[in-house]
């Protein structure tokens, strides 16, 4: 993670120590690192998909309402956090890259810089019950 802002580089050091699953994106929206908890509910290892756009990992899982439209990604929490600058909650089902079907809730919030310069977000999840 050279070169990025240090509170990115700070928040993936914090999630690289949490019980739950994190996933931490740039001001752009770019996928910069999910932790061992998130591996599991996604279905693959950070470090077999790397770094991915936007328009890449939010239609990856295939995310889906209850009634199984397809959410895009501009509604999905992650998203909200970085472009409307402010947290966001949601449940919705995505098919991990393993093939299994999860319904998970998330809660994404931005990271702001002092003076008020958003610098990405971050979503910490986790599988329900459903």
């Amino acid at each position: 993670m050279s070169q990025k802002p240090v509170e990115l580089i700070l928040t993936r050091q914090l999630a690289s120590n949490l019980a739950v699953p994190v996933f931490l994106v740039d001001v752009d929206g770019t996928l910069l690192f999910y932790n061992e908890p998130a591996e599991h509910v996604l279905g693959m290892r950070f470090e077999e998909t790397g770094e991915l756009p936007p328009a890449e990992w939010s239609t990856l899982y295939s995310p889906t309402a209850d009634d199984g439209t397809v959410i895009p990604p501009e509604r999905l929490p992650l998203m909200t956090a970085v472009t409307a600058q402010r947290p966001a909650h949601g449940t919705f089902w995505i098919r991990g890259l393993d093939g299994g079907r999860r319904h998970i809730e998330t809660t994404a919030f931005p990271l702001i810089r002092p003076g008020g310069q958003v610098v990405g977000a971050v979503a910490i999840f986790w599988e329900t019950d459903r």
